[in-house]
């Protein structure tokens, strides 16, 4: 018996868990996903030496090609969840109220007031409107919702 079919005898199927761990750990440490690819490899070899106990060569080789499986797949999985553009009104949280309507709770004076949307109070500008005046919100003039009163049918 050579010394690496020693070694892989010694070290038995618990060395692809901790190797697998090991891998886990490195992935939370590590921008990116390449380590958690290897990390789900290390356990699924880790498993197949466990129940089948093939020769050292068999599992250096799974691990090989499980690892390429593994992260071709969790590429094209990761690449279909992420958006390409991301999320373009991250940055501009006004934007995702743009066509929607809301009362005003207070009036609207001298081109501003302020408008209580969600948790969170903004301010508007617009054409003076009193208290209970459906708006909508039409732009974002940098901080401010732009709104026009909604017509009546």
């Amino acid at each position: 018996m050579s010394g690496t079919e020693q070694l892989f005898a010694f070290l038995g199927p618990w060395s692809w868990f901790v190797l697998g761990l090991l891998l886990l750990g490195l992935e939370i440490l590590a921008p990116g996903t390449i380590f958690l690819w290897f990390g789900i490899a290390a356990f699924v070899v880790g498993v197949v030496d466990f129940f089948f106990a093939p020769g050292w060569q068999i599992l250096v080789v799974l691990f090989l090609v499980v690892s390429l499986v593994s992260l071709l797949a969790g590429r094209a999985l990761m690449g279909k969840m992420a958006s390409e553009k991301g999320d373009p009104g991250l940055n501009q949280r006004g934007s995702r109220y743009i066509g929607r309507e809301f009362t005003l709770t207070r009036p609207l004076s001298e081109g501003s007031g302020n408008l209580s949307i969600d948790d969170t109070i903004w301010r508007i500008t617009g054409p003076d409107l009193p208290s209970g005046t459906k708006v909508r919100v039409e732009a974002i003039d940098g901080a401010r919702l732009v709104v026009t009163p909604v017509a009546k049918v």
